[in-house]
């Protein structure tokens, strides 16, 4: 298992080369954040680049990296949406993420041997964001132990009414991932200790613990609930985690340097050969 974890890790490695050498970005300068904070890119940002080409062949690139590179989710999510039409602007922020792959080749996921099999589920939304449909952008991490193991980011399939709307539905997604893991792991023979979901809205755990509905839940779908569920069986305990340590918040919005990097060590994603 080890020696094919490392193995991948090189091959992504070398993928990451590639992707620089081929964008022709091997000799620009490093960046620290695969995207400025606050970058708001919609269908028009900018005149229409004349060979799109080169924009598709780096963003199919780079959806292959976000196998082990979960720190570049939500900036490919985002430049993934304008593989129809690509503009100057949408370039512009795609060739960050090269820059940003050079400042930290030997970045890795550690899955230690010792690993206890606890789950711990981070999820968090950004509401309204989109700026072409006002849709919300939400973000959910899986982390057996210490390691990460699944994440995603992910443009909600409805405009949502509340932010706790938001957060509620969010937990719905990360909780299907979560009891989707938790089965396969038991079918493997491995026991899960215990499994929580963190959440820094407070509404939406109460949604969540509460089992009437009452006028501020009417519109919510019942598959939402199913949350509450999990809850009740004890396959999940909710719990409140303050917001600046949220880490799911690397997969729905853009963040400064300090935070990102802040976050980022707190996801598992490790640096072996930086020094101590």
């Amino acid at each position: 298992m080890a020696r094919s974890l490392e193995g991948l890790f090189l091959y992504q490695r070398k993928y990451a080369l590639d992707v620089l050498i081929e964008t022709g970005m091997l000799g620009a300068k490093p960046c620290s954040c695969p995207m400025e904070q606050n970058t708001s890119l919609t269908n028009d940002s900018g005149v229409a680049l004349v060979d799109a080409s080169q924009y598709r062949r780096l963003i199919r690139c780079l959806l292959y990296l976000i196998i082990t590179k979960p720190d570049i989710m939500y900036s490919v999510h985002i430049l993934n949406q304008f593989m129809q039409d690509p503009r100057q602007g949408h370039w512009g922020a795609a060739i960050r993420i090269p820059r940003c792959l050079k400042s930290s080749p030997e970045q890795r996921i550690l899955l230690p041997s010792g690993n206890p099999l606890d789950l711990h589920v981070y999820c968090n939304f950004d509401w309204a964001s989109c700026p072409m449909t006002r849709r919300s952008i939400t973000g959910y991490l899986v982390k057996m132990g210490k390691a990460p193991i699944a994440w995603k980011t992910k443009k909600q399939v409805m405009v949502s009414r509340s932010s706790a709307e938001v957060e509620y539905r969010a937990m719905a997604n990360a909780t299907s991932e979560l009891v989707w893991i938790r089965n396969h792991l038991l079918l493997l023979g491995f026991p899960v200790s215990f499994a929580r979901l963190y959440c820094d809205n407070q509404a939406a755990l109460h949604i969540a613990n509460n089992p009437v509905f009452h006028e501020r839940t009417k519109h919510i779908e019942v598959d939402c609930h199913f949350v509450r569920e999990r809850i009740r069986s004890g396959v999940l305990t909710p719990e409140y985690t303050p917001t600046h340590e949220q880490i799911a918040d690397i997969f729905y919005q853009s963040l400064d340097q300090r935070q990102f990097h802040y976050l980022l060590g707190k996801l598992g994603v490790s640096h072996p050969y930086a020094p101590t």
